[in-house]
């Protein structure tokens, strides 16, 4: 009974499946707003990006990986 119950599911699954991809080919005949500005939309969010990360990295004064010879000094020993 079980491997039954258990193909028939299989089976309404594929059905459902089916009817859904043969029902989204007749629906979308236009454009929606992701069609026709979806690419722009991105473009300008990765060149916002880059552009803020370029302005931070190198207005803010931060100093990469600085390295510390000539300007930590020992201090002198007090007894």
């Amino acid at each position: 009974m079980f491997p039954l119950a258990r193909n028939a599911l299989r089976g309404l699954k594929i059905h459902s499946i089916q009817q859904r991809m043969a029902r989204q080919r007749y629906i979308k005949c236009s454009q929606d707003f992701h069609d026709k500005y979806g690419n722009a939309v991105l473009a300008s969010g990765v060149t916002f990006c880059v552009v803020a990360w370029v302005f931070t990295t190198t207005q803010i004064g931060i100093e990469w990986n600085p390295s510390p010879v000539g300007r930590v000094t020992p201090k002198e020993w007090k007894r």
